[in-house]
């Protein structure tokens, strides 16, 4: 991969794809006639929403050597993403997503990933250790640690670091990448020693610390080292806490939701800017919260990354989530 020309704010490691949505809404996947694609992948759609917010991003990661790889490196491109870290594997193909619509809330995925991904071969050999050093924000997934090459990478990469704010690890459980819950643990509990921000949802604190209390998730978190610990707790809005500081409850925005994947990565992109942009952690989560809310109300992830007017005029009208 290309040595650093130029520091970018936020540096991403991970996953990348193509996402396929059905283009006939509330019918099951078998029934599906015709899908539109869409860049996808967490670490992918980060940079994404934080290009969008008007910082410099980059993504570290690979594709295969094929069209699917072709368009996701184009894509990258368009949204404004410096590519100079997207490699190519010879051997493997650019994975694809198929999405189920229904429920809305929480779509049913369906992962082309065998035998492997290309963005799981990531080597430590291959990154620029000084680059991923130097950036003022670092963002790695649990995805990366669930095989090897890319978990032995990926905590390089954070080693890299030296706990260097802001090392953010997106907990990003994805039951289906692993052996066992219990390895997911041990590889957590690996780069919660180099990272310095931990944002996950409640499901995801379980794996890492043990509990989906969000106060009890946040204090084990703080307790393990970082200095900010986020917990999203859906529909009940977001849990923030930082180490000496009081801990905020963040209440949720009323949306229609369309299609909730992605809304957590809009919700990754728009804390980075606020983090870079030294906010408190409350306003920084509070802006977060609301990209994540305007992409739930939307029909694709990083195409529906929204700019930071679209985020203010949503803030200024919030209103708190009702039930159901």
């Amino acid at each position: 991969m290309t040595p650093a020309a130029a520091p970018v704010d936020v540096l991403t490691m991970g996953r990348i794809g193509v996402d396929l949505y059905p283009e006939q809404s509330g019918v099951p996947l078998a029934e599906v006639r015709s899908f539109a694609k869409s860049l996808g992948g967490s670490a992918t759609n980060v940079a994404v929403a934080a290009a969008r917010l008007g910082r410099t991003s980059a993504v570290i990661t690979k594709v295969g050597a094929d069209g699917f790889g072709a368009y996701a490196r184009a894509a990258l491109e368009g949204f404004g993403v410096d590519t100079r870290w997207v490699g190519t594997d010879p051997d493997l193909n650019t994975p694809v997503v198929f999405c189920e619509l229904d429920p809305p809330e929480d779509p049913p995925l369906l992962f082309y990933r065998q035998p492997s991904a290309p963005d799981i071969q990531l080597r430590l050999e291959e990154l620029d250790l000084a680059a991923i050093a130097g950036a003022p924000l670092f963002w790695m997934t649990g995805t990366g640690l669930s095989a090897e090459p890319s978990r032995d990478a990926t905590i390089g990469a954070l080693r890299a670091r030296g706990r260097r704010a802001i090392a953010v690890f997106d907990l990003d459980w994805r039951p289906m990448f692993w052996s066992s819950p219990e390895e997911a643990t041990r590889c957590y509990r690996a780069a919660l020693e180099h990272a310095t921000v931990a944002v996950g949802n409640q499901a995801e604190t379980v794996v890492a610390v043990g509990t989906a209390e969000p106060a009890a998730a946040a204090r084990r978190l703080l307790d393990l080292g970082v200095e900010l610990a986020v917990v999203k707790r859906g529909r009940d809005g977001v849990l923030v806490a930082a180490a000496g500081g009081e801990v905020v409850e963040v209440p949720p925005l009323l949306v229609e939701v369309v299609c909730a994947l992605g809304a957590g990565d809009a919700f990754g992109g728009a804390l980075c800017h606020g983090l870079l942009a030294g906010w408190p952690p409350a306003e920084a989560v509070a802006f977060a919260n609301a990209a994540g809310a305007i992409v739930a109300s939307r029909l694709a992830c990083a195409d529906a990354m929204p700019t930071a007017a679209e985020i203010e005029a949503a803030l200024a009208g919030a209103l708190p989530a009702g039930p159901g």
